[in-house]
């Protein structure tokens, strides 16, 4: 891990192993499970930051955290302008969410899981800590299928000629908020179905990659918008489509979005605007779920299960750990 790593630009996340990421979202997703059921949020999302710090700070890149965590929720973070790594290689964006879900972590729910992105510097959106509009749907449509400025109603039926099937066989994923009341609603005058979760959009917007899997075609609705930038990453690796514009609705936002490079706080973001160039997501499960298996604790092992995604070749690996060298996972 001392050794620097020289590399040109175009190889830039080439050359970063992959098992380099997978071991940072492996420990977070350890430190946090380690928590579940024990109803302390901000504790299981110290536990993961830390863990997560911690192997970032180990890799040979020169890296700056341009999506971090928790300013909304008071919890702690890995700070929006942070530097990780040992400056012992190239300059990398780092979007993270060392445990997205922590409601779902502190209650032992399913869907908990430990999620980052890793791209070239100046490529992934650098966007402020507040709600973004969202709405994705998976691979195999027409570009521009569904629309952000277009209504439920209208994307539902657009959808559903897309795919060749009636609107009472399209399902769309809604976080559970009474903001979303009217959303539900109107979804539900199409005939379409709605599934309901309580946290957890990065996973949600990649379930529309994999309907006959999933049930889910379309996600709608507002959630965070670092969030939206990761799940953006997972969908240029993957396939799909995705649209998502900042709610910035007092000049405070207005203002911290603009020192971010914000020019336009009406701007509606595709799924390129928000991640582009070579991108790498890793995800480990921290609770089970319908993405990943969650970290299971046995008297001699932990076993995890990782999935990895690389957009510039379309390439999804999924990693089932087994760790036999428990100590790794102990503080430093």
């Amino acid at each position: 891990m001392s050794q620097a790593i020289t590399v040109q630009p175009g190889q830039i996340i080439e050359r970063i192993l992959t098992m380099e990421l997978v071991r940072v979202t492996e420990r977070a997703a350890v430190a946090s499970a380690r928590l579940r059921g024990r109803g302390n949020e901000k504790a299981a999302d110290q536990a993961a930051v830390d863990a997560m710090r911690r192997e970032l700070n180990k890799l040979p890149i020169d890296g700056t955290v341009v999506i971090g965590e928790g300013e909304r929720d008071e919890a702690p973070m890995l700070f929006i302008g942070e530097k990780v790594g040992n400056k012992q290689g190239p300059k990398v964006d780092i979007a993270v969410d060392p445990l997205e879900g922590t409601t779902l972590c502190a209650k032992d729910m399913p869907g908990s899981i430990a999620v980052m992105a890793m791209a070239e510097a100046g490529t992934l959106l650098a966007a402020p800590d507040v709600y973004m509009h969202k709405i994705a749907v998976g691979p195999g449509y027409p570009t521009g299928v569904v629309d952000l400025d277009a209504s439920p109603e209208d994307n539902i039926h657009a959808l559903a000629k897309a795919k060749g099937v009636k609107p009472n066989e399209i399902n769309c994923l809604v976080l559970d908020r009474p903001r979303h009341a009217e959303l539900i609603a109107a979804i539900r005058k199409t005939g379409a179905g709605v599934r309901l979760i309580t946290d957890g959009d990065v996973a949600g917007v990649i379930f529309t990659t994999k309907p006959a899997d999933t049930g889910i075609d379309m996600y709608l609705g507002i959630g965070a918008a670092p969030e939206g930038v990761l799940a953006a990453g997972a969908l240029r690796c993957i396939g799909g489509q995705m649209q998502g514009r900042l709610i910035l609705d007092t000049e405070e936002k207005r203002s911290r979005a603009l020192q971010m490079g914000v020019t336009d706080p009406n701007k509606k973001y595709d799924v390129t605007d928000l991640a582009r160039g070579d991108v790498i997501v890793a995800a480990t499960g921290v609770t089970d779920g319908g993405l990943l298996k969650g970290v299971h604790f046995g008297k001699d092992v932990i076993t995890t299960e990782t999935v990895v995604y690389r957009s510039a070749t379309g390439t999804v690996r999924r990693i089932h750990g087994e760790h036999r060298e428990l100590a790794k996972f102990h503080l430093d």
